[in-house]
């Protein structure tokens, strides 16, 4: 029903497995993991501009902040009026919060197509979304543009003992159906990769909210409502990492951790070029003329004022004296 998302990400994810496994080997754990990342990376690369536009958004609602406040206090009494006036100072100064929105609305699917394309290497659980199929069947089985080679290559493939597409908490089925391929992983094994990945996660999901935070005006956060989702940012989001993550396989705690960490970088390169074009904004014409008067320690140069004087000491002799008056 999803083909139109699911076969994109599982080709990019196959154009970076195919990339790295020619270098580290095609049953290498560490081509499988950088394949993930690289996705995220494309992913994260072909959405920089709706994401640019959000950043900017964002900033002009909290720069609006008071002018939001001051019409709702002025129209409380007026839902329709208040709804108007709010669209009026929207088109004004050219803001359309549903930019705000676009890059999570488009960001949901594709990380409910990886989550599928990933879980879809073995569908031998009898869970949600499972197939309920034999290892060899499975393994014989294309997972959309990757062969039955690639699947058994995805299955047996390690990063520090741990299949990427087991979770902390695989049922023993599901762990059973690696025994052909590379042996079945214990739980320790799985635990040793998974919660460094879940605390990194969780504390980048963290960071990545302080960050959108900080130029937060404060009638913004003063608001019951704005209040109340700054600590679902900063506290609940990244305690889900936390309590999720023993359901989630590898692959995924490394997109999450991926993702997170293209996040935080590119929110603090945007929120840097956009101080500095607001510095240059705002800095009034007068600054950029140099001025006349010398600047601190620097002598003053008096050389046009000794020029005049030489010309009028030439003119009268070289003499300064006044004739006195009679």
């Amino acid at each position: 029903m999803l083909d139109f998302i699911y076969y994109p990400i599982s080709a990019i994810l196959w154009f970076w497995y195919k990339a790295f496994g020619a270098i580290l080997g095609p049953d290498n754990g560490f081509a499988w993991a950088l394949a993930v990342v690289f996705l995220v990376f494309t992913l994260r690369l072909l959405l920089l501009r709706p994401a640019i536009q959000q950043i900017r958004t964002t900033r002009q609602m909290q720069q609006l902040q008071p002018q939001i406040g001051a019409l709702q206090k002025k129209y409380a009494g007026d839902r329709q009026r208040q709804a108007l006036e709010m669209q009026k100072l929207q088109r004004e100064h050219g803001f359309n919060p549903l930019l705000g929105c676009l890059p999570i609305l488009v960001q949901a699917p594709v990380f409910l197509g990886l989550y599928h394309v990933l879980r879809s290497f073995n569908r031998t659980g009898s869970g949600w979304g499972q197939l309920g199929m034999t290892p060899e069947a499975n393994a014989a089985t294309p997972n959309y543009v990757f062969s039955a080679a690639d699947v058994q290559s995805f299955l047996t493939a390690r990063l520090f003992g741990a299949p990427i597409s087991a979770a902390i908490a695989s049922s023993d089925s599901l762990l059973a159906s690696f025994a052909p391929y590379g042996g079945v992983p214990t739980v320790a094994a799985i635990a040793a990769v998974a919660i460094p990945l879940m605390l990194i996660a969780g504390l980048a999901t963290h960071f990545n909210a302080r960050v959108a935070l900080t130029g937060q005006s404060r009638e913004a956060a003063t608001n019951p409502q704005t209040a109340m989702m700054n600590k679902l940012m900063l506290w609940v989001f990244p305690l889900g990492v936390l309590v999720g993550g023993p359901f989630l396989m590898i692959a995924i705690l490394l997109y999450w951790v991926s993702n997170n960490l293209w996040t935080y970088a590119q929110q603090h390169l945007i929120f840097a070029r956009m101080d500095r074009q607001e510095m240059v904004e705002q800095s009034p014409a007068a600054d950029s003329t140099p001025s006349a008067a010398p600047k601190p320690g620097v002598r003053p140069n008096n050389s046009k004022k000794s020029t005049r004087d030489k010309k009028s000491r030439g003119k009268t002799g070289g003499r300064t004296d006044r004739i006195p008056e009679r």
